[in-house]
């Protein structure tokens, strides 16, 4: 028989991302934050490859990035509103952590599978920050995805890319809920 959890069933059935732009100091500190990569860390990972890796953004490094991003964006010709969107993640976080997918060679494990283990990581990090009372939200945007900002913004080698970008903080605003899906629109029963 199963022994059901009522209680992360209840947290997993009213979750709600908070918007970075709302997330303010105080964040978590190490001890706080270890927890929950540990819980990040234990997503399901075909073949124990662990083809990810987490650098914690805090501080100057958060400044940093924000600016690289300003850079980047006015050398790529992107306009000032694309630029500031890119930055604005940078500017407004006090903490963030970015969840690095690191693709392993595997005979048996195709990248694709890899690719899904590490977006599992990002939302279980998003969820045991959630957990945690913490406010978070999953996001990336074009610098996360542009080759020379995340080697020189991150260090990233050439078979890493950014899964996503964790915003930690306290919320200084509930946000109001939004609509969910439909199942009855996304679910097929099918029992031949």
């Amino acid at each position: 028989m199963p022994d059901p959890n009522p209680a992360a069933m209840e947290f997993l059935l009213t979750r709600r991302s908070r918007p970075a732009k709302t997330l303010q100091a105080p964040v978590p500190g190490k001890a706080e934050l270890l927890p929950i990569l540990s819980a990040a860390a234990r997503s399901p990972d075909h073949g124990k490859l662990e083809p990810w890796r987490f650098i914690v953004l805090q501080g100057g490094a958060m400044d940093r990035l924000a600016g690289l991003a300003r850079l980047r964006g006015a050398e790529l010709g992107y306009d000032v509103e694309k630029i500031e969107k890119g930055a604005a993640q940078f500017v407004t976080g006090e903490l963030a952590v970015a969840v690095i997918e690191v693709q392993k060679p595997s005979e048996k494990v195709p990248a694709i599978e890899q690719t899904y283990a590490v977006g599992g990581v990002c939302l279980a990090l998003l969820n045991a920050a959630l957990a945690s009372g913490w406010g978070a939200n999953w996001l990336s945007g074009w610098p996360s995805h542009d080759r020379s900002f995340v080697q020189a913004g991150l260090g990233l080698g050439a078979q890493e890319r950014v899964a996503g970008i964790i915003h930690i903080g306290t919320e200084k605003a509930v946000p109001p809920e939004r609509p969910r899906p439909d199942l009855d629109a996304i679910t097929d029963w099918t029992d031949t």
